[in-house]
């Protein structure tokens, strides 16, 4: 876990523009699980994407450029899970961009994402095999 402040830059710095949007209900489900597992904010270097950095947090998902001072690329925010009653539904959101090329990287962070937390989360499991637990039957 890690004692470093929430980041709060996409929030502060002016954006190029904003789009509504939506992310597959598998990432953002995944991504809630690990905030859960590894703390309530993850930060991933993205493969093949030299100095952007992944910052996840329960309310947004910042795309920043290190180089810059870590200034935001492309952000997923304000996630519609009020009143959600189903696990496969994509989730509706909103999508900020603050480079004009961003929206190139969108889809490849996310299969990134996935890949990494994957990774991530399987490292915390034990080392024997799990079981599974029958359900009684009455």
């Amino acid at each position: 876990m890690s004692n470093t402040p929430p980041y709060t830059r996409h929030d502060e710095v002016p954006q190029l523009a904003s789009r509504k949007g939506k992310v597959k209900a598998l990432y953002y489900n995944h991504v809630l699980t690990a905030l859960k597992q590894l703390g309530p904010q993850i930060r991933l270097k993205i493969p093949r994407l030299k100095h952007l950095d992944l910052i996840l947090q329960k309310d947004a998902w910042i795309v920043v450029d290190t180089v810059l001072n870590d200034i935001p690329v492309v952000a997923w925010t304000h996630f519609q899970t009020e009143g959600r009653n189903n696990l496969h539904e994509p989730i509706e959101c909103e999508i900020r961009f603050f480079h004009f090329a961003a929206s190139m990287i969108l889809n490849r962070t996310l299969e990134a994402m996935e890949l990494m937390l994957g990774e991530q989360l399987e490292e915390l499991l034990p080392d024997e095999n799990s079981t599974i637990l029958p359900f009684k039957k009455e």
